[in-house]
């Protein structure tokens, strides 16, 4: 009889665990899932401005300076975000750090919806003497012209997703599969996952067929140092210039290697990768695009999506890194980890002054610096680029902590 009891509350214990846990994973979704009312408030804002005031329609960059957009002497930075806030930290970070803003040209991608709200925000606070061109992904010659992957991958993910009917409430109320399953289920709901913004990096050399190097910084980055050292960096013909993750002080954040990502119980993936070679970082990646136009990175990402949508989504965990490990395979070159300090957003073991010591800083994961569930001790080094007395900030309630 004891014996029996004793089982029961065992049992009774791992249903109470499983459960809490999942209702961690579940308000963990809706809190990094979620458009904040202050970011939407905003983005009407400036949309109401782009319609009623002409200086919040100033074509971006002036007529005068359209000639540096595709000059290489010029140092390029791109930034695809549907994001006007994280935007503008990273556009203020970049320039007032920068050695000769003069000579930075700051190339922002968005989407249809956020244009208006996006190049209001720019016309009506600029950074000169830097120059910042904003531009919506309809605008791009190139993605009106017959078919291009990434849409077609989009169709598909979708199609894909669809599995999940019920959405977060079907998902959670599971009770077979374990808390991990629904964890990564409820991940494939996020939108970002079904964003064009997430894929749009992988056909950089179409959209800047001028350039020949830019630096892709990810919306949710603060730099803190001139980035023009970058270009001085001898790529030894490789494309990619990232961070590995695989070694570093912070075992817990610098401890990613393939089998990190990529499901090496799926045979394909056992067939064709080494669970321990070494991932990288996206978030803040110099490509050589001269470089990258002579490889098939791009094909091969996305002969990689046709196989993971073939299998239900199950060679590797969400977001666009696993494919991207895959494709950039062999076109990697390590660059020095002063330049990009990751995990910012996903674990608060990283101090005020360790963070202030690098060159860029990621918060990577679900702690947004712009949501509430950011990590109080880490905000300020992404708030300190924001001028909170501006009239749109402060009519949309965004405050400092």
């Amino acid at each position: 009889m004891y014996n029996l009891a004793f089982v029961f509350q065992i049992v009774l214990l791992e249903q109470r665990t499983r459960t809490a846990k999942i209702l961690e994973y579940l308000y963990r979704h809706v809190a990094s899932s979620s458009i904040p009312k202050q970011l939407h408030c905003l983005a009407l804002k400036l949309a109401n401005e782009h319609s009623n005031n002409a200086a919040a329609r100033l074509q971006l960059p002036s007529a005068e300076l359209v000639p540096a957009l595709v000059d290489n002497s010029y140092f390029h930075f791109v930034l695809a975000s549907d994001n006007v806030l994280a935007a503008s930290v990273v556009a203020a970070s970049l320039v007032k750090n920068a050695l000769r803003p003069e000579k930075f040209v700051l190339h922002i991608i968005t989407d249809r919806k956020t244009y208006s709200p996006m190049q209001a925000w720019f016309s009506l606070h600029p950074l000169d003497p830097a120059i910042i061109e904003v531009k919506a992904l309809h605008q791009f010659d190139w993605l009106s012209k017959g078919k291009v992957p990434v849409l077609e991958a989009m169709e598909k993910d979708q199609r894909v997703r669809s599995q999940f009917r019920g959405g977060s409430s079907a998902i959670v109320a599971n009770n077979t599969e374990k808390p991990q399953v629904i964890a990564a289920k409820l991940q494939a709901l996020s939108p970002k996952y079904n964003s064009l913004m997430n894929h749009i990096r992988i056909h950089l050399p179409e959209l800047f067929p001028s350039l020949n190097k830019v630096v892709f910084l990810d919306d949710d980055i603060v730099i803190q140092t001139d980035l023009s050292p970058l270009w001085d960096i001898d790529m030894n013909g490789k494309v990619n210039g990232a961070v590995e993750t695989c070694r570093g002080e912070d075992s817990f954040v610098m401890s990613k290697r393939f089998k990190s990502y990529l499901n090496f119980s799926h045979p394909l993936i056992a067939k064709n990768f080494d669970p321990n070679e070494c991932a990288w970082a996206y978030g803040m990646n110099i490509f050589d695009l001269e470089a990258w136009r002579k490889t098939n990175i791009s094909l091969t990402y996305y002969h990689w999506l046709e196989e993971n949508f073939k299998s239900d989504l199950s060679l590797w965990q969400l977001g666009t890194l696993p494919p991207g490990l895959i494709a950039f395979y062999g076109h990697v070159h390590v660059i020095d980890p002063f330049w990009h300090m990751l995990g910012l957003g996903y674990q608060d073991n990283t101090t005020l002054a360790d963070a202030e010591t690098a060159g860029v800083i990621h918060f990577n994961g679900r702690a947004k610096p712009w949501l509430d569930i950011a990590f109080p001790q880490l905000r300020p080094l992404w708030a300190k680029y924001i001028d909170f007395s501006d009239k749109f900030i402060k009519g949309c309630h965004i405050r400092a902590s």
